[in-house]
């Protein structure tokens, strides 16, 4: 058995059909983001991103994608936007998280969404939290007869306002699953920077790496990772979209947002409907709400996965200073998250600094 690090890039054909079968016979849920093509369209925008690829023979038995940053210290493959991590191994190889580290010239490897089953790392988990997912399996008219039966006040409101949106447009409404116009996804993008600056949180796409990593899987067509584009419009005028990650069978949740303009109609919610529609439709059977407490996500799930946070190490020096950095913060927002009054105030305390900012930045209107 021998390890190869690579660029992704550099991986071939072979690897990569290797890397698909592997997780074809794993039997978890085809999430898009362990897939070999979210690791190359990472590693097209992120230097430090590597693969480990274990060998046996002549015959590529094992994968392990990262970012190594300095003093050993790595972290999962697109660390802070990718929502399903880990390795993808034949079964029964079992590494060993030190020989592991070795292999790939680290000390500390950090994820945040690790993928239920991966046993190799999941006892080093700090915390596990809860995906929640919404099956179509049996096609939309089941699904949406369970929503009337779990979420009916939910429902009714969500497709109240939907009615009364398209009476209130020109041109009625329109659904688009996959939209390919690039206008369409700027948009989305504008209306997601402007929700982050908004609640106080720090604007994703205002890292390059993250914009150029969006816009390359909005191009991408790929059996197992497809970048998906979903618009609800009203007459011509886009007012929700949501941008994901699909595979065959799994729609993995990613970018929502909508026009503020139109938020007493609940456009995202609309939108999420008509996103089931369209994904059990487009035969998927999953959709991977993502990590994350959020009211509409209790209303439309209709069940859970399972994710882990948390960090591997070995022993050395430099694994106490990544500590150090690291604990603290997680700890402060480990104990904010388990108080809800607390975690509430922090919100708003966010959302006033947000204003409070928005307020310095906009210069008087004047008299009216």
């Amino acid at each position: 058995m021998r390890v190869r690090i690579v660029r992704p890039g550099e991986l071939g054909a072979r690897e990569t059909g290797a890397w698909r079968r592997l997780r074809a016979a794993s039997g978890v849920p085809a999430n898009p983001f362990m897939e070999p093509e979210f690791t190359l369209a990472v590693g097209a925008v992120r230097p430090a991103a590597r693969v480990a690829v274990w060998w046996e023979g002549d015959e590529p038995v094992g994968f392990f994608p990262y970012e190594k940053g300095p003093l050993g210290r790595g972290r999962a493959i697109g660390f802070g936007v990718s929502d399903s991590q880990g390795g993808v191994f034949r079964p029964g190889l079992r590494p060993g998280t030190g020989a592991l580290l070795r292999a790939c010239g680290l000390v500390f490897w950090e994820y945040d969404n690790l993928e239920a089953g991966q046993t190799l790392f999941e006892g080093a988990a700090d915390e596990s939290f809860a995906s929640p997912v919404i099956d179509v399996g049996e096609g939309y008219p089941a699904y949406e007869a369970l929503l009337r039966a779990q979420s009916p006040k939910f429902l009714r409101t969500t497709l109240a306002k939907e009615r009364k949106l398209a009476r209130e447009t020109d041109g009625g409404l329109r659904f688009v699953l996959d939209e390919r116009d690039p206008a369409a996804l700027r948009t989305l993008m504008a209306w997601k920077s402007a929700q982050y600056r908004r609640t106080g949180r720090g604007d994703r796409f205002a890292q390059q790496w993250i914009s150029a990593l969006v816009r390359r899987l909005h191009e991408q067509r790929a059996p197992g990772c497809s970048g998906l584009l979903s618009v609800l419009y009203a007459g011509d005028r886009p007012v929700a979209a949501h941008f994901g990650l699909r595979s065959a069978s799994v729609l993995s949740c990613w970018f929502p947002a909508y026009d503020p303009a139109f938020a007493k109609y609940s456009p995202g919610l609309v939108l999420h409907l008509r996103m089931a529609e369209g994904a059990a439709g487009a035969g998927i059977r999953l959709l991977d709400l993502g990590r994350g407490a959020a009211e509409y996500k209790d209303s439309l799930k209709t069940g859970e996965l399972t994710v882990y946070e948390g960090a591997v190490t070995r022993p050395d020096p430099r694994t106490v200073l990544h500590r150090l950095r690291r604990d603290p913060v997680r700890a402060a927002h480990a104990y904010v998250r388990a108080r809800p009054a607390l975690a509430a105030r922090a919100r708003g305390a966010l959302n006033t600094a947000a204003a409070l900012r928005g307020d310095r930045r906009t210069p008087p209107a004047g008299p009216r």
